[in-house]
Formats: structure tokens, sequence, C-alpha cells
């Protein structure tokens, strides 16, 4: 039996029956409705006092028959036969209005949001009336034909250099109403002529705003709550466009809310997840990224009402990293740590379980895993934690034997593209890989330093490791599968915190990074705040570092400056560690 969408209450058998009837109706393939369909569906409309909707395919097939407006039969995205920003669906939606005027602002954003080939608007007199000189009796008044039209605008999207994290101002999408028409004219409207000359505005229009087919096209959701600062919040959106901007992706917009707390099924409210996939649609974004963890449930609700692929920040930054580790042990942590976030979130994707075809979130050596059974994931996370634990073994005789020599280690510690493998390179000519990105480099790095010793002034040899950087609420994930490199700074006999001065949110990451290392499960040697990239600061914020923390050293690892005063106080730092260790 075929189904009827929508409101059913108080719906008789027999009008169930005349809605039924409905899906045996073929229209002629080059029409977009005859006026016999028309008026069958308006009596039906009138019968129940309700608006009702038939969607009906290229084939003049009706495959979906809703009591309701558009906005409330409208198909799911996941469900739509054909979808992108360079075609139309496929699908046409005939629906009756109740009252006498064109179709309003909800009904075109639900033609919008399925891309349909059209939406014809059947405006209803209520009883019927009888045409001129007699005959049958019609309930038609008048008729509307509304269809997209091509937006040049939404090639004027905003680059990641760029990027202004402000209230979102959502382009409207472009769209056509005829003015009133009878049936008989709507009758001789051409399908195929209308279809064929949009798709191809829609194409040429598409082809002039594509960007680099290996590039996700991004739409970033903020929601601010009661528990963040406006100033917090927008840093975090700011952070979060570096990070998919590392990832490889190209942020177009970024739509925010402001909420008491998070909607429990789609994060956002109800009328923000439509305006997200109106957005979506008319930016062609592919991927949409929101500023916090999601649930596997809420991504599947999400997915299923945008249409396209949802992940969370957690999700950017295990792409960065599947990307970025180089050693054995790096990509073991990496597919652990893939894993172990995927497995509750492999359920129910539906049309998007299948995340093979490339872009964020679909990378790293565990990525032919995420479609196996849940225990055969489970068995390969046993075996990957096992090996990660032997290496961790590994690492600490390493250690033991270092100590064993007396050769005394300091880490480098501090937030993300702070500066760390810059001055890891000025300080002892390595040449580790650094970039302007954050998390540019994953694995740990050790090398030799010849430092004055502290009461002797005689050379001494230490050794320097550079380490992962951190990032304001690292996820939990990544705490448990980067342990190795995380114990390089329990272990060291003191830390140097580097911080990126010319960052507005410096003292921020200040914090962020003394609550990572507050969560060691060993309690880090003493530390020295650097703050680098001094020559890029203004004097307002290098006065207000220097009262704040009067203890600390002024360089730029770039540029070469204050290393000198660097090397000294590395020296009295290492000396009173070791003294009081």
């Amino acid at each position: 039996m075929e189904t009827i969408f929508g409101n059913l209450q108080g719906l008789k058998s027999s009008q169930l029956k005349q809605l039924q009837r409905l899906y045996h109706q073929r229209i002629p393939g080059d029409r977009i409705t005859t006026p016999d369909f028309s008026q069958r569906l308006a009596a039906i409309s009138t019968e129940v006092n309700q608006p009702v909707c038939a969607y009906i395919n290229r084939r003049g097939q009706v495959i979906r028959v809703g009591v309701g407006t558009p906005r409330q039969t409208q198909i799911p995205p996941l469900e739509l036969p054909r979808y992108g920003a360079e075609r139309l669906s496929g699908i046409r939606c005939i629906a009756t209005h109740l009252k006498p005027e064109p179709p309003n602002e909800s009904a075109l954003t639900a033609m919008a949001l399925q891309r349909l080939d059209a939406l014809v608007v059947l405006n209803i007199t209520g009883t019927g009336f009888t045409r001129r000189g007699g005959g049958a009796t019609g309930y038609v008044k008048e008729a509307y034909l509304a269809h997209l039209t091509p937006q040049e605008s939404r090639t004027l999207i905003t680059s990641p250099a760029a990027l202004k994290v402000e209230e979102s101002q959502i382009q409207s999408p472009s769209w056509n109403i005829s003015p009133p028409l009878d049936l008989d004219d709507l009758a001789e409207q051409d399908l195929v002529d209308l279809v064929e000359n949009l798709e191809a505005e829609f194409q040429r229009e598409f082809i002039a705003q594509e960007v680099d087919a290996d590039h996700d096209r991004v739409l970033i959701v903020g929601v601010m709550t009661s528990e963040i600062t406006p100033l917090q919040f927008q840093d975090t959106l700011v952070e979060l466009a570096r990070l998919v901007d590392t990832a490889g992706g190209d942020v177009l917009q970024t739509i925010q809310q402001k909420r008491s707390r998070v909607h429990p099924q789609t994060v956002v409210g109800e009328g923000k997840v439509q305006e997200i996939a109106l957005t979506a649609q008319t930016l062609g974004v592919n991927l949409v990224v929101f500023d916090r963890d999601l649930s596997p449930s809420q991504v599947r609700n999400l997915e299923m009402q945008i249409g396209i692929r949802v992940v969370d920040r957690t999700e950017v930054i295990l792409d960065i990293f599947a990307q970025r580790a180089q050693s054995r042990a790096g990509k073991l942590q990496v597919e652990l740590a893939q894993l172990e976030y995927m497995q509750p979130r492999l359920a129910g994707r539906g049309r998007t379980m299948s995340r093979l075809g490339g872009g964020i979130g679909t990378r790293g050596p565990g990525e032919t895993k995420l479609e196996t059974e849940r225990r055969a994931i489970g068995q390969r996370i046993s075996r990957l934690q096992k090996e990660v634990n032997q290496l961790q073994a590994h690492r600490s005789r390493l250690r033991q034997r270092r100590q064993h020599r007396e050769v005394p280690s300091v880490a480098l510690v501090g937030y993300t593209n702070a500066g760390k493998s810059t001055l890891l390179n000025a300080l002892t000519n390595a040449e580790v890989y650094t970039a302007d990105q954050l998390f540019a480099t994953l694995d740990p790095t050790t090398r030799r330093l010849v430092i004055p010793h502290g009461e002797t002034n005689e050379h001494q040899e230490i050794l320097i490791t550079d380490t992962v950087g951190f990032i304001h609420e690292l996820p939990a994930s990544l705490m448990d599968a980067f342990r190795a490199t995380l114990e390089e700074v329990t272990e060291a006999d003191a830390l140097l915190h580097l911080v990126d001065l010319s960052h507005p949110a410096w003292l921020r990451h200040i914090r962020s990074v003394r609550e990572i290392l507050a969560q060691m499960p060993i309690t880090p040697g003493p530390a020295l705040v650097i703050f680098n990239k001094i020559d890029q600061a203004n004097s307002e914020t290098l006065a207000l570092a220097r009262e704040e923390f009067p203890l600390a050293v002024f360089i730029s690892a770039s540029q070469r400056l204050g290393l000198e005063t660097l090397r000294q106080r590395l020296a009295q730092l290492i000396q009173y560690a070791v003294d009081s260790g």
C-alpha cells in the first residue's frame, strides 16, 4: 500500500483511499501537471480541509503524497534520488493552498532545500465553483509556478585567509514565481525545456565557483551557551576555521546560534537546522563542521536533515593527526584514536556510512576498517593498544638509559602553532618540519643541545624534545592515544612553556596548556614561560605580559631574537631542577 505522509489525524478511510489513488496517476513526461490531476488534487484537499502535496518524478509518476504544506511534507535530503549544487533533484511538487496568495517563503524554502524541478501552488476555492457555460465543478481558483534560478553571488565566498567570524548573513536562494495562471496555461508549460535550461545554468555556475576537488567546501556551525564568554566563543570559531584550513578544507561561511543549552537531538534548534541546510545548498557546501563534540545520534539526526556529511571538532583534529603522523608510533596512535572515536558512530550512518571517498574525517591508517563489524574493530583496537603499550615500554627503557647517563632533559610544550619546532631548529640546527599551521608536527623529536652550566659556566649537554602541540579541550581519545608523546613531558627534568604572544587569546592558551599539564599522571618538572613571536606583538601586549609574568623570557625564534638569554635561563632552570630533584 502506498504511504501517505503528514498530518493524517481525523481523516476517514475513504479520504485515505482517495489520497492513495493519486499514486496511480500518470502525468505526461514533458508536462508539469495536467488540469485533470490539479483538479483532482484540489478536490481531495477541499474535502479533507488541509493542504495536500503530490511529488512527481520526471517520468510523470507520483512518488510521494503528503497531507500538509510543502515544508511539512518535504522529502528528507538523504531520500532524494539526486542531490548536488550543479543539478536539480528530478522531482516537482504540486501543492494545494487554502488561501488565495502566492507561494510563501516557507514553501519556497522547502523547494530550495529539496532542489525541486518546480513547485506548483494551487490556490483552491474551498467549496468549488461551476465553470462558465456550465460543466464540471472546479476547485482551483489560480495557480503559481515557482522554480529556482542560478545565483551568481554564490561565487563570492569567503576565503579561509580572510575569514571573519561574524553574525551569519545568509544569502537567500534565488527563485522565480510566475504571475497567477489558469490551469490551461499551466498545462502548456514545457517541463523538459524548463529543467534543461535551469540545469545548464546551474552547471555553468557550479564550474565557476568550483575549487580544487581535493578540498572540502565547509560550513562551520558554532553554538554559544552561557558557559563561555562572547570573546571565548569567537576565539573558538576562529581556531576551528584554522583547523579546517589545516585539514585541507575551504571555509565558506560560519553560522552561529546563541542558546541556553544545546538541543539534545540536533545541537541547534529546528529552524537553525533548516537554515544550515539551505545555506549548504546555496553555497554548494559538502561538509558541515560543528564547534563541539557531537554524539552519534546527533550526527545521524543532522545528516538526515541536512543531507551532507556532518563532523565535529574532534574529527577534524583526528583528520589532521592522520595526515601529519610520520613515525610508526604516531601512525599506530592515530589509528587507535580514530577507531575508538568511530566505533560508536558506525551504526545508522545509512548512505553516509561509506566514508572512503576522501575528505575531512575520512583519512588515516584506520580508514579501511571503518566499515567492518564492531567485533572486528574491537579486536583491532585491542591489538593496537598492545602495540602502543609495547612502544611505551620501549620508550621507557630509552629514557632510563638516558637518565642512567645523567643527561638532563627538557620538553618543549605549548599551544599548537606557538613555534616549538621553529625554536628547536633555531637552538639545535635541527631540520624539523615547520609551517604556519596547527599541529604541523606530531611525532616527538629529541635533539642534543649544548648550554653553559648553571654554576660553573662550563659547557654541558642536555636533551631537548619537541612535543605535540596542545589545544583547548584536547579530545580525551587523543590524550589517551598520545601517551608516548605526553610521557616525554612527565619524564623531563624541566619544561619550556612556549607561548605565541602575537595571538589575541595568548592568556587563554596559557591556561589551556596548564590545565592539560595538571591532568598528567605524574607531576611535570618546573617550567619556564617563554613568549615567542615578540616581533609580531604590539607594545601593550608586551607590557601586559612582562607585568603578569616577570620571570618569563621574551624571544622571536624565527628572527633568532633573545636566544642567548634563553640559553642562560635554561641553564639556571636545569640546575634548579637537578638540585631540587
